[in-house]
């Protein structure tokens, strides 16, 4: 058995051809989603990269495994403590050491784990590649390192081989000689000039007019990504750096997908297509970044083409998490799920069937805001505990089916569906702390420490930069939101 898994940074679904996006963004990836299954309602439990990569790799939510942040305290893993064996739980329970006591030999082709000093996501794997620029780099440098461990060990049984690539990632880096196949394609159509002027008037680390976290600069080596969005050229310089990343990245998975060819085992090969997050694009107010609990950060593809396993073609619209996707390798590989996981399979789904979903989901972020969502029915409720200077709400509520977009606040006029959310988010932490090895919740650590890592201390010159820019209006009130900023 051959199992190639593609972790594509910061790829959101609704900019793939095959989730039904305007542009010819991913022909290549479309192919392989033509030949499995595709999942619609595929989540990150915590955001963004550490957070999320850590949940896959322990098979924990991040209220378990303790890291949802970028920093402090809750930017590590949690030890096991004086319970700990010869070796700790990841030495079994991680996603590539359980695909080992599979048979699966675990590699590995990425930067990830130095770039955010997650150490623990290098657990089980028994060969590590760092492509060396701790995620800044763009595809034509991780291409080579990938067709060159295929050449050498394609032919060889059972391995899984871990792919990053980060070219839809800030700063958009598509080669100039690659040009802009999409200078001529409209643009998404929900953003038209009424709604960027609104998102003009709102303030936070990448908001429109502050693009580049805390001012508007540019910076000269990343032409593709614009340091603020003045008018609608602007808008369509970022959305353009965006998909020419995507397609930049696609147009290299097709010279991996021609190496598998060419090497004679593509038919005998899982390709597994996903990512870490999503990249929020103008909703709430914020570009080219992955920095809150909503649909457009924590939605991700999904894309398994399995042969003799998925029905082609087949699109699940059941909501599932991405850590679902440990015990689904376990069921179809007929061994028990390791213990500490909290994932549920979805393994029918896989063959076409419904009824393997959960009822809802509740996703976390505390590395630029401190947020927990909840995803039910066709809503998504928003419940924020520091904005990360943004200003939002405490209570947010879309309607993700008709308004994916999250252009209108619905909290005011549907309380019911508020107080629903809250009880199932309760619920869900009632869960959680008494299945935990902890008596704390990692978000309030978070907090105590100051609030999300991107976020503290940053506050004074952030009104400083406000000022500068004619936005006063807004400093009053993040002065009364965050009072400690100024201690």
């Amino acid at each position: 058995m051959r199992v190639l898994l593609l972790d594509l940074d910061s790829t959101r679904p609704d900019h793939l051809g095959c989730y039904g996006y305007h542009r010819d963004t991913s022909p290549n990836i479309d192919r392989i989603c033509e030949e499995g299954v595709r999942f619609t309602n595929y989540y990150t439990s915590d955001a963004p990269c550490a957070p999320s990569r850590s949940a896959l790799m322990s098979g924990q939510l991040g209220i378990h495994n303790g890291l949802v942040g970028h920093g402090g305290t809750a930017g590590d893993v949690r030890h096991d403590g004086p319970k700990r064996d010869f070796s700790d739980r990841l030495a079994l329970e991680s996603l590539p050491s359980f695909l080992d006591q599979a048979g699966l030999k675990p590699v590995l082709i990425s930067p990830f784990a130095q770039r955010h000093g997650t150490w623990n996501f290098y657990a089980g794997f028994r060969e590590m590649h760092n492509t060396g620029k701790a995620g800044i780099e763009s595809a034509e440098e991780v291409t080579p390192e990938v067709l060159k461990w295929l050449e050498h060990n394609a032919q060889e049984d059972n391995w899984f081989l871990y792919v990053n690539y980060w070219d839809p990632h800030t700063p958009y880096r598509a080669p100039e000689e690659f040009g802009n196949p999409f200078e001529n394609d409209p643009l998404p159509e929900w953003i038209t000039e009424e709604v960027l002027e609104e998102h003009k008037k709102k303030v936070g680390p990448h908001s429109a007019s502050e693009i580049n976290m805390y001012d508007n600069k540019q910076n000269p080596d990343f032409p593709r990504s614009p340091g603020e969005i003045k008018d609608m050229a602007g808008l369509r310089q970022m959305i353009d750096g965006y998909d020419c990343g995507v397609r930049w990245m696609d147009e290299n998975l097709g010279k991996v997908f021609k190496s598998l060819e060419d090497l004679g085992i593509m038919e005998e090969t899982i390709i597994i297509i996903t990512g870490d997050h999503g990249e929020n694009m103008g909703e709430l107010g914020i570009y080219g970044e992955h920095g809150t609990a909503d649909h457009a950060t924590c939605n991700i593809p999904m894309i398994i083409r399995w042969p003799g396993v998925t029905k082609p073609g087949h699109v699940d619209d059941e909501l599932h998490y991405h850590l679902d996707l440990n015990p689904t390798l376990a069921e179809i590989f007929n061994r028990a799920p390791a213990p500490g996981w909290d994932g549920q399979s979805y393994a029918p789904a896989l063959k076409g069937e419904t009824g393997s979903g959960r009822d809802y989901l509740v996703v976390s972020q505390c590395a630029h805001v401190c947020q927990r969502s909840v995803r039910f029915d066709d809503w998504l409720y928003i419940r924020t505990y520091h904005d990360g200077y943004h200003l939002f709400d405490k209570e947010m509520l879309f309607n993700i089916k008709d308004d994916p977009h999250e252009v209108q606040n619905v909290a005011k006029e549907n309380p019911h569906i508020c107080k629903e959310a809250v009880y199932r988010l309760n619920e869900w932490h009632e869960e959680m702390m008494h299945t935990s090895s902890s008596d704390v919740d990692p978000l309030w650590t978070g907090m105590r420490e100051g609030g999300p890592f991107h976020a503290k201390g940053n506050l004074p010159r952030y009104i400083q930069h406000l000022e500068r820019t004619g936005r006063e209006y807004a400093v009053e009130e993040l002065k009364q939101r965050h009072p400690n900023e100024f201690k």
